[in-house]
């Protein structure tokens, strides 16, 4: 049967293991299975013998069944097979789990003793005994099956794919082996020049090189090739996504002589940075042409962003254009709305009328908002998700500010701009995104980085307090705190959660920011709720002025809070992390942050951001009760090591993975790129950028490059187009 990428893998396979590969990967057709790669081979060096396997690393090794059994688990549910396997030199004790006997037995029966075959898994000892857990295996059928299969993966690498208990590597391999000789057209989307002067395969060769590879110096190249062939077809959907934004009409925003903005930088009691300058020329610019402005602008917590957005606003309202800036928390739009009323000054701020729109407002409140807005009184609007609300319009939505990105997901930032007419976008991060990652992940958009800090800042120090190793630190950390405060001072204590004895409702309304325990760690151990009561009888911070905030708390009690912790009021702010992003409270000297390994690398780097604002120095405190070793320890001990975000960024990613580039999730482990690496592969993917230039400078249709424009056509789904648009 003649097979191509588009053919579903129920005509290929067969209904029943194309069901389980549904159901396991959700691959539907023979180009989805092809595109699962394996993540490692098998080298054949790795057949060891037994008596010299090492422990702790994964080997293969053909060997007979000498005995197995099956019994029910003693203290729990479940079931397990033991074998013992032999190669004449050394025995491996097997161990496999199942649900229930009835599967224990059923594996007893197929390892029975005298069977043959090989094992793959990682060398472990258990009462001096070594041992496989849950090993992989395949087994022949016969002692010449055995000879021939034993010789042939002598001499090749054995993939190993990535698999699932329904779905065994082995399984996968045998049904890889048998579609892949099977397709008889592999489109290219690599020019043959293009092949010819990168040193790359043909995309067939690279396929069987990658799936079936004779030799271990095989893989390298198809690797290599099938990179590129990512990196290509994302840079030209992004370049032409590029293009598609650039061939919509916008309402071009001049500013002009004497206008809202000429004023506004006439009053500032002080010079804009270096950086400041050069991006808001950039944004002028932005602002004056025939289609939408799409940019992003990132820089590190302080570094003066919002001051970048509000004289684009001005330059919008000169037209009359309405701006609405989005802030993913109450707490951070009611700041913003403080900030942008003080910076514009009594003179401006009336003409402008900054309104804030948010979904916990009074009716009454909301509806003279509303109001405001709809009838183009309010120039600027600051608001939470209720701007994305039906009831919600504009009278002329020139410009749309998205603070935060990485909080809002593509079909709110899109709710929002779909309000106006191809309205200018100008999206904002505190997260800094090394050079790469933008390149890949925001492609469609122009980036500007503010990487110079305002001059009079004291500065950041930054310590791990290890509990694992010393317990007796948790009581420093307070009595650091009461230093701190002692001097004046102000301190930020937070946590994962609002309170550690709820399921429902116990973390703060943006839990998905947190990660999940590593396996074999509870949950958060300190919620708000606990550690004010923890606080109050503590002998140095029980009697000083406490307070606690969290999203689930009313509207304006959140801000009632967050104002008498500006004015002075409190001394120890405890909070989840409603505060990331935007609170400024200059005397506030000490940020603490309880169970640290539950948060992201970017995340304890804007929490850590809180402090140091002003003239007082800053001290970050993160406490953890991680074992040394382990990647949740690693991510919190990144953090400290430096206050370079750029540097973190990189961390981050290596430690948590891209996202979904193409599609609508923002970071973790879905991802889209399959081989391609965004750190580790740079400078390809800078090639493909060059490369992708040139071609669509020549060709925009892609009509001379039918492999290329066919792999986009199946790579880039409707859906991932549309969610390119959203950016």
């Amino acid at each position: 049967m003649v097979l191509s990428f588009d053919t579903r893998l129920a005509d290929a396979v067969g209904p029943a293991a194309a069901k389980k590969l549904e159901r396991a990967f959700d691959m539907h057709t023979v180009g989805e299975m092809l595109a699962h790669y394996p993540r490692r081979y098998a080298d054949p060096a790795e057949l060891t013998p037994i008596r010299d396997l090492p422990v702790g690393e994964t080997v293969t090794i053909v060997a007979e069944v000498l005995s197995s059994s099956a019994r029910a688990m003693r203290n729990r549910s479940g079931a397990m097979t033991d074998v013992i396997i032999g190669d004449g030199h050394g025995r491996v004790s097997l161990t496999f789990f199942a649900k229930n006997l009835n599967q224990a037995e059923w594996r007893a029966k197929e390892l029975r003793r005298g069977r043959r075959g090989m094992f793959s898994g990682k060398v472990g000892m258990f009462r001096d005994v070594t041992q496989f857990a849950h090993p992989q295996y395949e087994l022949f059928d016969d002692e010449e099956s055995a000879k021939a299969k034993a010789e042939d993966r002598a001499s090749r690498p054995i993939p190993i794919y990535p698999a699932t208990s329904a779905v065994s590597t082995q399984q996968f391999r045998e049904l890889v082996e048998v579609v892949l000789p099977q397709v008889a057209d592999v489109p290219d989307p690599l020019p043959e020049s293009v092949r010819t002067a990168e040193g790359l395969l043909d995309a067939r060769t690279a396929l069987i090189q990658l799936h079936r590879p004779q030799t271990k110096s095989e893989v390298d190249p198809a690797v290599r090739t099938l990179r590129m062939h990512e990196a290509l077809v994302l840079q030209t959907a992004l370049l032409q996504q590029r293009a598609a934004v650039r061939s919509l009409t916008a309402t071009p925003r001049p500013a002009r002589p004497g206008g809202l903005l000429e004023r506004f930088d006439a009053a500032l009691p002080y010079t804009l940075t270096a950086d400041q300058e050069t991006v808001g020329a950039q944004v002028t610019d932005d602002l004056t042409q025939q289609w939408p402005m799409n940019r992003l602008v990132q820089g590190e917590v302080g570094s003066g962003k919002t001051l970048v957005a509000l004289r684009a606003m001005l330059q919008v309202a000169e037209s009359g254009g309405q701006s609405a800036l989005i802030a993913p928390t109450e707490v951070l739009a009611a700041q913003h709305l403080r900030s942008i009323t003080k910076m514009l000054g009594p003179a401006l701020a009336p003409e402008l009328m900054p309104t804030l729109l948010t979904g916990q407002m009074s009716a009454p409140e909301r509806r003279k908002a509303a109001l405001r807005v709809a009838a183009g009184q309010a120039l600027i609007v600051v608001g939470t998700h209720a701007l994305l609300g039906e009831k919600t319009t504009f009278a002329e939505l020139g410009l749309v500010v998205v603070d935060e990105q990485h909080r809002f997901g593509v079909e709110q930032r899109e709710a929002l701009r779909a309000k106006g007419s191809s309205p200018h976008a100008l999206v904002l991060t505190a997260t800094p995104i090394p050079r790469t990652v933008a390149m890949t992940v925001f492609g469609d958009l122009d980036t500007s980085v503010i990487r110079t800090m305002p001059s009079g800042r004291a500065g950041i120090e930054s310590f791990v307090a290890p509990l694992a190793e010393h317990p007796a630190w948790f009581q420093r950390v307070w009595d650091r705190a009461a230093e701190e405060i002692a001097k004046g001072r102000q301190v930020f204590a937070v946590c994962a959660a609002i309170d550690t004895t709820k399921k429902a409702g116990a973390a703060e309304e943006d839990e998905s920011a947190l990660l999940p325990p590593e396996e074999g760690a509870t949950g958060p151990r300190w919620g708000v709720v606990q550690l004010d009561e923890a606080l109050a009888t503590h002998p140095t911070v029980g009697g000083l002025r406490r307070a606690v905030l969290h999203g689930k708390m009313p509207s304006d009690e959140k801000d009632a809070v967050m104002q008498s912790f500006a004015r002075g009021e409190i001394d120890l702010l405890i909070a989840t992390t409603v505060i990331e992003v935007g609170v400024d409270v200059p005397n506030a000297s000490t940020m603490i942050v309880l169970d640290a390994d539950r948060f992201g690398v970017s995340q304890l780097h804007q929490l850590r951001g809180r402090v140091g604002r002003g003239s007082v120095p800053g001290l970050c405190l993160l406490v953890t009760e991680a074992e040394e070793g382990t990647l949740a320890r690693e991510r919190v001990e990144a953090v400290a090591a430096t206050l370079d975000g750029f540097a973190l960024a990189e961390v981050d990613l290596e430690l948590r993975g891209e996202g979904d580039v193409l599609g609508q999730a923002q970071s973790g482990a879905r991802s889209s790129l399959r081989l391609l690496r965004v750190v580790k592969d740079s400078a390809l993917i800078a090639r493909a950028r060059e490369l992708a230039q040139g071609i669509l400078a020549d060709d925009p249709e892609l009509a001379g490059h039918p492999g290329l424009r066919e792999v986009i056509a199946r790579r880039v789904t409707e859906e991932d187009r549309a969610a390119l648009a959203k950016n």
